[in-house]
Parts: structure tokens; sequence; C-alpha cells
């Protein structure tokens, strides 16, 4: 046999088993040559050339170390000839293939390689990606163990290797009213409200003095709190547009974005706080790193999410995101027009019988409803699988809440950095050590009592967690008594 940049890498290990282990040693990149599928997809269409691209090795010296390698397990030299035409294969084609190049490329960026020589090998290997296989990817790394906290760090940079690629892809356009031509039109009004912040820095300066910033907080503070809006943009996109990609297995992206938004929530009420008392220097270093946080926010919306989610979406879905918006609001913006899906809505559920029959009587299933949602109390039930089955509908929710949640993970509902917290108050429930969990805090000018409740059958067994929440306020200020009769009297 002989050996050149040609040579399939699936073809040497069938004739050289052991040369597996030599690969492996030369690079990490190789590890994945020991699953049989990819050797039938990567190791089929990869030459060694391409695998020198993969592993970040000199082509000419692997070559020398295959043949020797060889004559040392089996006494018999190979020769290495010149490959007198250039590889007729563009890019790698296989999908899985793509996607282990692409994982590779990301935990190499992760461990410190420098990512011009990462673009290279992109560009080498893959040249171009889909907003889609992004995300996949990225949800690939997350199964296989990397936190999602290390990919939200990185977040920035892996658009960076790949947006050249990116830049390629047209900008996704949606019918008028449709969710996605919604959160646009959203985030034109989002870089308005930034170049307005842009253009007073620049009438402030690089390094204002105290009575300057002092004489213009009155045009910032406006503009802070018009920013803060953004956060009704970002409340739609992870109640109604990520619950319906985690139906489609997409979850991982989608938790890390929610994770830089609360870091953007975080930044624009920080800027707002130190507006009022801090050094201008600091109150401007925070708004400006808000400002950039949006901006990149933004970039990966148009980029990446929404081509791919109107890639993996389908009509009914859409219809399910477009459902629940107007409970949530929009921000600063109004839909252009009332989009509806071209088919009639697939139902969630089915109506039960007219008559319902209970331990104590019977109800319709109307006047059940009707009974809930005049509670003074939000209910939200989450099942025995941890899924969101119902929730209450008052007049005045406490906490948002939208259809989309309905059979969602509620660990999916919390933000990445409480749901620790919540998965283990859900083990405590279903291992039996605790039946109840309160909570209460001040949310503005209100108090709110926060209640779980595992709910169990009559033979103990876990059916699901109850959540109760209460604005108490008024009830916290309640002294003496107040019997039936003394209602007469405001009569």
């Amino acid at each position: 046999m002989n050996l050149n940049a040609k040579t399939k890498i699936e073809e040497l290990l069938r004739r050289y088993p052991f040369l597996l282990d030599f690969f492996i040693g030369k690079s990490p990149h190789f590890k994945s040559l020991k699953n049989p599928v990819m050797r039938k997809t990567i190791g089929k269409v990869a030459t060694l050339r391409r695998a020198a691209a993969m592993g970040g090795l000199e082509l000419n010296p692997l070559l020398q170390e295959i043949a020797r390698e060889i004559e040392d397990q089996t006494g018999t030299s190979v020769a290495i000839t010149e490959d007198d035409v250039l590889e007729a294969t563009g890019p790698l084609d296989d999908p899985q293939a793509r996607e282990e190049v692409l994982k590779g490329i990301i935990k190499d960026l992760h461990q410190g390689e420098d990512m011009e020589v990462l673009k290279s090998r992109f560009k080498t290997l893959v040249a171009h990606v889909s907003p889609s296989e992004i995300a996949h990817m990225e949800q690939k790394l997350i199964e296989e163990g990397m936190l999602e906290s290390e990919v939200k760090r990185l977040c920035d940079v892996h658009v960076a290797v790949f947006k050249e690629a990116l830049e390629k892809h047209e900008i996704p356009g949606a019918p008028a009213g449709h969710p996605v031509h919604t959160f646009m039109l959203e985030n034109r009004a989002a870089e308005k409200i930034t170049t307005d912040i842009d253009q007073l820095f620049e009438k402030l300066g690089p390094e204002p003095n105290e009575k300057l910033f002092s004489d213009n907080r009155n045009d910032l503070l406006p503009l802070i709190d018009r920013l803060a809006e953004v956060h009704i943009h970002y409340l739609r996109k992870e109640n109604q547009l990520f619950p319906l990609l985690e139906v489609h297995e997409i979850s991982g992206p989608s938790q890390v974005m929610w994770a830089i938004h609360d870091d953007i929530r975080a930044l624009i009420k920080k800027a707002r706080e130190q507006s009022s008392r801090s050094p201008a220097s600091e109150s401007m270093a925070t708004l400006k790193e808000a400002v950039s946080a949006i901006r990149e926010m933004i970039y990966k919306e148009e980029h990446i999410l929404f081509p791919m989610s109107l890639e993996t979406l389908t009509e009914n879905d859409w219809g399910q995101v477009k459902a629940g918006e107007q409970e949530i609001g929009y921000a600063w913006i109004e839909p252009e027009s009332d989009w509806a899906p071209s088919a009639e809505l697939e139902p969630v559920t089915t109506a039960g019988e007219e008559k319902i029959r209970l331990d104590t009587g019977f109800i319709s299933r109307d006047l059940i409803n009707l009974m809930l949602t005049h509670l003074p109390v939000d209910i939200t039930f989450v099942d025995a699988e941890d899924r969101v089955a119902y929730y209450s509908q008052g007049k005045e929710r406490i906490f948002p809440r939208s259809p989309a949640i309905i059979g969602r993970k509620v660990q999916r509902c919390h933000p990445p950095d409480s749901v620790h917290i919540v998965t283990k108050i859900l083990d405590a429930f279903k291992d039996g050590s605790k039946d109840r969990a309160e909570f209460w805090l001040q949310l503005g000018d209100k108090f709110i009592l926060i209640r779980y409740f595992a709910v169990r059958d009559a033979n103990g067994a876990y059916n699901g967690c109850l959540e109760v929440s209460q604005d108490i306020t008024q009830i916290r200020k309640i002294e003496g008594q107040k019997r039936l009769l003394d209602w007469e009297l405001e009569i």
C-alpha cells in the first residue's frame, strides 16, 4: 500500500487497525474514530490531508510517522507517494462528520487554541455552516458534559469563529405579525435606543466630569428606563419560543441564551442604580457593557436563533408561539398585523364530558375553569414527570405565564441559577421527606407568599406539585376581627 495525502482514514484503519491508537495518541480529535459509526462517516470521506487539518498536525511529518508505525508493527515498509492531483472533494458534506468537526473546533477554543488557527481549520474542513448546525452542535456539547455556563462564557467567541460563514446567510424574513417579524421590529427599536445612548456618550466624552454628567442625567435616565423594556422581548422568547424549541429537542442553546438575558437585565438594573449615585465613569462603563451585550444578542437572534427556529418549527408551532404573546406584551412596539397560521391550531388537550363527577358533587368543565380563575391566588400544577400541566389565569397574575409552558419541564421555566433549588424541592416531595416549601419576597410595593405543596393520592403516591402564589400585602395589615355581620355596615 502507498501513502499520500489522499489516502482515506477508513481504508487505512481497515488494513491496519492498530493505527487507531496511533491516531488517538497524536490528537484527542481522533477519539471519535473509536465509534464505528464515525469511522464510516468521517473515516470514509476524510483523507490524511483532512485528518492533519482536523488534528492540527503537519501533513508530511504525519505521513512519515504513519509509515514508520506500520513498519514497526508489521515489518512491512510502505512508500509515501506524491498526490499529483488536488483532491476533487470539497468541504465535508456528511452531517455527522461536520458535527464532529464543529464540536472539535469549539472544544479546542475552550481549551485556549488560537482563534485564527481554528478559523483556518473551519474553512478547510467545513467552509459553510447553517444556524441549525450551530444550535445542534452546542446542544450535543452540553449533552456530552460541557457545562451550560462554559458554553455561555464563550458564546460570543463561538459566533466570531463562524461569523464569516453566518453572514453569507440572509437574515430571515417573516410576514407582518408573525412572531419573528415582531421580534425583529423590537430589535430595530432596541438599536434606535442604543444609538441614542451612544450619541449621549459622545456628548459627554470618554471621561466626563461629574458636573457634565449630572447636567445630562435627566436625558440619560429615560434612555436607561426605555432600554430596560428589553426584558419583555426576552420574556417572550423564554416563555413562548424556547418551550416550542424544546419540543423539538433543542434546549441547550435556549438555556445559554436565557442566562445571558439575565446578565443583561442585571447590567441595566446596575446602570440605573449607578447613574443616580456612582461616579460617571462607573455608570457609563456598566451601561456600555449592557448596550454591547444587547447588540451581540440581536446578532445571535437574527443570524442563529431565528433562522434555526424558522427551519425547525411548524406552522402549528408558530401559531402556539403567537397565541400567548399578548398576555406577555411587547417591547416598544405593537405587531404590524394580526398574523395567524394558515391552518387551525391543533388542540393541545381535548374537552372532557359536560359534567365531571368529583368526590363531593358534579360540576361542568366551564364552571371548574371559572372557579379556578376567580381564586385570589395564582395556581400552577406540575405533574409527576415535572411537566407543567396547568396554570390558573386570573385577572392579575403575579408572575407571567403563557400557554407555551404547558408540557414544558418546570426546571426550564426557571432561570439557570435557581434550577438546582427547584430540583431539590421536587426530589424532597418525591422521596416523601417534605410535603411543602414556602417562600416570601418583596416585589415592588407588594409582599408575595409563594408555597409549593406535594400532591399525593389516597395511597400516598406522589402525583405532582402545586404552586400557589398570593399577594398578601393587605392580609399582613389585618388586625382585630371582622365578623360576617359587619359586612352589612359597609353597604
